[in-house]
């Protein structure tokens, strides 16, 4: 650490807090722009500047005075390193000017008795009223607290070019000196899982596409789809593919398996996957929206659909604290009427029989367990298939009831939600 290294973060941070785009997304242009950074200065960049972002609504309350902008940058870099990092004044102060100094000694002077919870579990006040309602105040602060910590690095295996079993013991072999950092997972399967983050696109399992990066959480979507070997299934919101890459491995290669999506990078993205996964039963194509024409003749036609819907993306905090920021409750009520859409628009497309699978990664009820109400109230030739259920069918031991309810503190997982609905055959 450097007085270099926290000029840099408190631009990057600067640059950040209008919060008018992705926080991953400018932090890599950043990094483009300034290849001069070694890896350890990266690293601190990114650290520091995550760290302001999961914890800002507390550091702008320390750094807070009658003279000086709350959300000055560097003094919530500052505050960040002192406060949560836990670092003593002598440890920084070889690296600051005279004013960094006196910020210095005033933010550790400064009490944090009786903040309002709101404070402390570090969201805006509407999300706190929404998360309270659901959960109560304790598991509401315990949830967002959790949101605090970096997720580990979650590894799906690619079951149709290796087992778990042996991928695992490859990747143990390579961290002799320090094993205990890679563990199988409790739930999936086909999941390793690393507490650290780190770049492994170089690394020959990725390369090979033996293994793919996927939240443990996100794999056990793939089950919940649970699909049949020769089945017709759709990903109708497929992104990037992940779970399209997880389901086409399920369905043993066999089958038709369509990725929808609006956006053509994200599906050039999924084109690069799919060629180091060894699948030749996935089809990437672009719709201009729900309502495209296109899917007109495929009304009907599948075993399964899968609807990762478009969502807040509150459950995924702990890769994307940005996001407690940038969204307002403005948003969430918007983003409801797409799921709404998008989740009608599917069900044509499932068949008399088929299931129908919608999924969000948010914490907020609003979008999760009201629209699968509502969808079922308005299609009553769908049925609520319990996902306990279907997990146990799968020897997953994970029980959260008729729907997937996952929680970082008590799954260790990215927060998600998923229910399963059945249309009844002809």
């Amino acid at each position: 650490m450097n007085a270099n290294l926290i000029r840099q973060a408190a631009v990057v941070l600067a640059n950040l807090l209008d919060f008018n785009s992705p926080a991953d997304a400018k932090l890599s242009e950043f990094f483009r722009n300034n290849r001069e950074l070694g890896t350890k200065d990266r690293a601190f960049v990114a650290e520091s500047v995550y760290g302001v972002l999961r914890r800002l609504r507390y550091l702008s309350t320390i750094t807070a005075s009658e003279d000086n902008d709350p959300d000055d940058a560097r003094k919530l870099i500052l505050a960040w390193l002192l406060r949560v990092q836990g670092k003593s004044i002598r440890e920084v102060e070889s690296v600051l000017n005279e004013q960094q100094t006196e910020w210095a000694h005033a933010i550790k002077a400064k009490s944090t008795e009786n903040l309002p919870l709101a404070v402390q579990a570090d969201v805006r006040d509407w999300l706190w009223s929404k998360l309270v309602a659901e959960y109560g105040e304790t598991e509401a602060l315990t949830i967002c607290r959790s949101m605090f910590e970096q997720a580990s690095l979650d590894l799906r295996v690619n079951t149709i070019k290796g087992s778990r079993d042996d991928i695992f013991k490859k990747m143990l072999v390579e961290n002799t000196s320090n094993e205990n950092t890679i563990v199988v997972t409790p739930y999936s399967p086909i999941c390793i899982r690393m507490p650290n983050r780190m770049d492994i696109s170089r690394h020959v399992l990725f390369t090979e596409g033996k293994i793919e990066v996927q939240d443990e959480g996100s794999q056990l979507l793939a089950y919940l789809v649970a699909p049949k070997r020769g089945q017709m299934v759709a990903d109708f919101c497929a992104g990037a593919g992940g779970k399209s890459l997880a389901i086409g491995a399920l369905m043993k290669n066999t089958g038709r398996l369509y990725a929808f999506d609006v956006s053509e990078k994200r599906l050039h993205n999924l084109g690069q996957r799919l060629k180091r996964s060894g699948l030749s039963n996935l089809h990437a194509q672009v719709i201009t929206s729900e309502n495209d024409q296109k899917l007109k003749r495929l009304n009907g036609k599948f075993d399964r659909v899968l609807v990762d819907a478009p969502c807040s993306g509150l459950g995924t905090l702990r890769r994307n604290p940005d996001l407690k920021w940038r969204q307002t409750e403005q948003d969430v009520a918007e983003l409801n009427i797409k799921q709404t859409n998008i989740l009608a628009r599917a069900a044509k497309l499932t068949k008399a029989g088929g299931r129908l699978i919608y999924a969000t990664c948010s914490l907020l009820r609003d979008e999760n367990e009201t629209i699968a109400e509502a969808f079922l109230s308005a299609n009553p030739e769908f049925s609520l298939v319990p996902a306990n259920e279907i997990l146990a069918q799968q020897q997953i031991k994970l029980d959260t009831g008729k729907y997937l309810k996952l929680l970082p503190h008590l799954h260790g997982t990215d927060g998600f939600f998923a229910a399963v609905f059945e249309s009844k055959a002809e």
